[in-house]
């Protein structure tokens, strides 16, 4: 594409790779958010290579990403300084299961941008930091439950896959809703260890916390919910949590797998001037590469420091993926980096709006510029807590993709996750992206 839209053609090598894929793959894929279609072939796209914002395809498509690997690509695809960096790193070992010097550089890193971050701990995935940071609270608090709210996800492990997108029928009554497993395989007894709220609602959450009084060790949420379409935390509820937490002697965690760092160098504890006791990080972190990290308050990490509390992993911090990840967080580091990848979703956000309107779709556009979703809700109003996304016309969503997807542009297939901005992101290719929403509303 140079400075226009794009046709998509044939993607019958996907379709190819999927037919071959599924005689060794699992269901032909590695994980279950890529059971994903082209439209309406029902095959995922596989792509070949990346540069910057764009991504073309094992059919020579190409595409500009929103995608860019579910956040995580934030200084675009193939960008030189990583490039030149981990290139380095491949020369002179990329893991040796030892200590190494760019991890503890990381940790001060990450110490100097997060508020809580007075100590920090590496992992190689979300799920697996979650994981860590659920471990810290229950060895410091002594208690075993965890609060989370419906809707939020914390990761496909056992520890809270529980109530991240139940159907109507199961998920209960909205002010105590059911704990639901995410999915077969999930022990009854973790799930009999977690309490699920509906989000942005005082009176249900201390409700909750009254009823388990003495037994939770942590409240653990999204700030901004990525995972329900961008959800947006209600003005001060956010402090809400905080103030009852501290209270109550519970461990406030902030999940910023998909906040952290992207939406400014402290994340959303710095947006919403918010300090939780730990948070959780991966995605932008990593910069395309796996790395994730747990970090908090110092007298809440402390039974971690001493060895009191387990937690390890042979893969923690490699050199590689240090090494990537601190050329990643320089480059977020400055205020312009962050400011260009706000500045240009709140761009597309609002042609979204312009065009919904014209059009006299009802939808909303919600989130903030560096991770936002459009959702078709039945006035247009946006959505506050889980429940209002059963309602959301997700097959308009889909068809909205796939006429975006045809123009060549690259966006989440499911409706209830979110658009990511990459740092590398053209003029023209905004230019473009906003010419492909028009025309996908004028489809609609």
């Amino acid at each position: 594409m140079n400075g226009h839209i794009q046709a998509l053609g044939g993607t019958e090598g996907s379709r190819a790779w999927f037919d071959r894929a599924q005689a060794s793959l699992a269901g032909g894929i590695s994980s279950s958010s890529r059971l994903t279609s082209t439209g309406p072939h029902p095959y995922p796209l596989y792509m070949a290579s990346g540069s910057g914002t764009r991504i073309r395809d094992v059919d020579g498509n190409d595409y500009i990403d929103y995608l860019i690997s579910y956040g995580s690509a934030v200084l675009g695809h193939a960008p030189p300084q990583l490039t030149e960096a981990l290139t380095a790193v491949l020369h002179t070992g990329t893991m040796f299961g030892t200590c190494n010097t760019p991890e503890v550089e990381l940790a001060e890193l990450i110490r100097d941008m997060v508020p809580c971050a007075e100590l920090v701990r590496f992992a190689n995935s979300g799920s697996e930091a979650v994981q860590g940071a659920v471990r810290a609270a229950r060895g410091y608090t002594g208690h075993s439950k965890i609060l989370k709210f419906e809707g939020h996800y914390h990761g496909w492990s056992d520890t809270l896959a529980v109530s991240n997108r139940p159907g109507a029928a199961e998920a209960g009554p909205y002010a105590a809703p059911h704990p639901v497993p995410h999915s077969p395989g999930i022990p009854a007894g973790v799930v009999d260890d977690v309490v699920v709220c509906p989000w942005n609602d005082p009176a249900a959450l201390r409700t909750a916390l009254d009823a388990h009084r003495g037994e939770l060790a942590a409240v653990i949420c999204e700030p901004i919910v990525a995972n329900n379409a961008c959800t947006m935390p209600d003005p001060g509820y956010l402090d809400l949590l905080r103030d009852e937490c501290t209270a109550r002697e519970i461990v406030l965690i902030f999940d910023e797998v998909c906040t952290g760092f992207r939406t400014g160098p402290g994340g959303a504890q710095t947006m919403f001037d918010v300090t939780p006791d730990i948070a959780v990080f991966s995605k932008a972190l990593g910069g395309g590469l796996p790395i994730a990290a747990f970090a908090g308050q110092r007298h809440v990490m402390e039974p971690l420091a001493r060895g009191l509390v387990k937690h390890g992993g042979t893969y923690n911090s490699s050199p590689l993926c240090a090494t990537s990840a601190l050329v990643t967080l320089r480059g977020l580091n400055r205020p312009e980096t962050t400011e260009r990848i706000d500045d240009s979703g709140r761009r597309i956000m609002e042609t979204i709006r312009r065009a919904a309107h014209d059009r006299r779709i009802p939808c909303a556009v919600q989130g903030v510029g560096a991770m936002f979703q459009t959702v078709f809700t039945p006035d247009g109003a946006p959505t506050r807590q889980y429940r209002d996304l059963l309602h959301a016309d997700q097959a308009r969503y889909h068809a909205f993709r796939h006429e975006l997807l045809k123009r060549g542009v690259h966006a989440n297939a499911y409706g209830m996750a979110c658009w990511f901005v990459a740092a590398t992101v053209t003029e023209d290719e905004l230019a473009i992206t906003c010419e492909a929403v028009e025309e996908a509303f004028a489809a609609l």
